[in-house]
């Protein structure tokens, strides 16, 4: 069996990598291709195209580069002809991989489509895509199968696959001096996000606020995790730049979060990881003036970060667009760092978005049924 997957993000290259795993733990036979990074590569992936490049965002970002996504999907389309899948996985990145998928069902390839469109946030036609393209549609949420079944989409809720692999590995006190901080100062942990234009954005107004938070907040110290898709030297030269001393970490996300006292990261999966280790975090997003425009038309909800929409209620603050400034990210961080009683609701809060995601076993549940879905379509 071949089984080709096309992830476009770094949050998708995690979430293939854990897919891989499981399903070559099923069936070890199994043949595994397609478009992803290092750790889908690690997993056991055969990687065609590495998407480290693909660090776009926004809708003004992305048109400028329609020309090089129609190649991209030329060029994996092409890949799946000579290759000749069983079966196509497509996670997530939803601009890129419903075209893709229309490309798919016309060669007779059948497709599953992994961590669906959010159209219950925004872009409601997606749906309809998904329904009439994907032959098996796997969804995170409760809430989000029922709208998807409502529009005739086959799809199934088997539960959210971050709660297999949100966890620490190592006790507080190893992972202290795994990163070589002080467990005597309060830890602030910074996600700029995996996307190159996000880090370039975010990340100096962090920086920015860190050397306001030393002016009130002296014991303290800052981690940056380094996602697969950029690079380290990126990181080392803002933190220079901005006169900031930071950690610089490759691995073990879930270890720094379980040592850190805050979190400020950049909307996106980060948030619902923190949430589920229970961190207190602060959420911050800003994109193109073009593409903040079209979202107040375009977006159908009143909080953007998962823990919020999952709570129904704002327990992780959101910063947008011009209200990301170092002042406000400081001021923010301070009302945790400076009280004991924010920072314990906020833990208490954000602990609360595990119980409401379901049980464990997601991922073994998702893997075991895509395999057999593969073994179903290759009898038809």
């Amino acid at each position: 069996m071949k089984i080709m997957f096309s992830a476009g993000e770094a949050s998708g290259d995690m979430h293939g990598a854990n897919l891989a795993k499981a399903m070559i733990k099923i069936d070890p036979e199994v043949e595994l291709i397609g478009m992803g990074g290092s750790q889908m590569a690690a997993a056991g992936v055969r990687i065609l195209y590495d998407i480290k490049n693909l660090g776009f965002i926004g809708i003004g970002e992305i048109l400028k580069k329609i020309p090089f996504f129609f190649r991209l999907r030329d060029f994996l389309f092409q890949k799946m002809l000579e290759e000749k899948p069983d079966l196509l996985v497509c996670i997530d990145y939803p601009g890129f991989n419903m075209r893709l998928i229309k490309k798919a069902k016309a060669a007779g390839i059948p497709v599953v489509y992994y961590i669906l469109p959010t159209i219950w946030a925004w872009h409601k036609s997606r749906g309809k895509v998904i329904a009439q393209y994907a032959d098996l549609a796997v969804s995170m949420f409760p809430f989000e199968e029922a709208l998807y079944r409502k529009i005739g989409t086959n799809v199934i809720y088997a539960g959210h696959p971050l709660m297999d692999v949100v966890h620490a590995d190592m006790t507080k006190e190893k992972a202290y001096r795994y990163f070589g901080l002080d467990p005597e100062k309060q830890t602030i942990l910074f996600m700029p996000g995996s996307r190159l234009q996000e880090v370039k954005g975010l990340l100096p107004d962090m920086l920015s606020a860190a050397k306001i938070i030393r002016q009130y907040a002296r014991n303290v110290q800052f981690i940056i995790p380094r996602a697969s898709t950029i690079d380290c030297s990126l990181l080392e030269q803002a933190t220079q730049a901005a006169g900031v001393s930071a950690v610089i970490a490759d691995d073990h996300i879930y270890d720094m979060m379980n040592i850190s006292t805050v979190a400020v990261a950049a909307s996106g999966t980060a948030t619902l990881e923190t949430a589920l280790m229970g961190l207190p975090t602060i959420l911050i997003y800003r994109v193109s003036s073009l593409t903040y425009t079209l979202s107040k038309f375009l977006v159908h909800i009143k909080h953007i970060g998962l823990p919020n929409i999952i709570s129904g209620r704002e327990i992780m603050p959101e910063l947008w667009q011009d209200e990301v400034t170092p002042l406000h990210i400081a001021e923010q961080l301070l009302q945790v760092l400076q009280d004991k009683k924010r920072e314990q609701q906020m833990r208490s809060d954000m602990l609360s978005v595990r119980s409401a995601m379901g049980q464990p076993g997601a991922v073994e549940r998702i893997a075991g049924t895509i395999i057999n879905f593969a073994k179903e379509k290759g009898r038809l």
